[in-house]
């Protein structure tokens, strides 16, 4: 369950709750030293999914089917989709284009030279 953890987004930073006057008042030197806190962590990875490499082989399956939303040839798209999801674990954003985020995606072709991957 531990290495599952690395592949899910970082939780919004949460700020401790302001001190009562009465320890503020009591630790006034602690008090700088304990409100330092280390680099601001990322709240969400937009490149997730997008980038070669970045997607679990089982999350193919939510990617291909909004990127195959959109047209009229449904079972081809997520069959195809599904296809080169496995084998480059990315999908391009949106329902059509934008390959270029995804090269591993966008160089596979037929065998007539047209795009595999919709």
């Amino acid at each position: 369950m531990q290495a599952d953890a690395a592949y899910l987004p970082w939780p919004a930073p949460t700020t401790p709750p302001p001190p009562s006057p009465a320890a503020a008042a009591n630790s006034t030197s602690t008090s700088t030293a304990a409100n330092t806190t280390g680099p601001p962590q990322p709240t969400a990875f937009p490149m997730y999914g997008v980038t070669p490499g970045s997607l679990r082989p089982q999350e193919c399956g939510g990617r291909c089917a909004y990127r195959c939303s959109a047209t009229a040839y449904r079972k081809p798209c997520m069959f195809f989709c599904q296809k080169c999801c496995a084998s480059c674990l990315c999908v391009p954003p949106g329902t059509y284009g934008n390959k270029q985020s995804c090269p591993c995606y966008s160089g596979w072709k037929t065998k007539r030279g047209g795009p595999k991957c919709p």
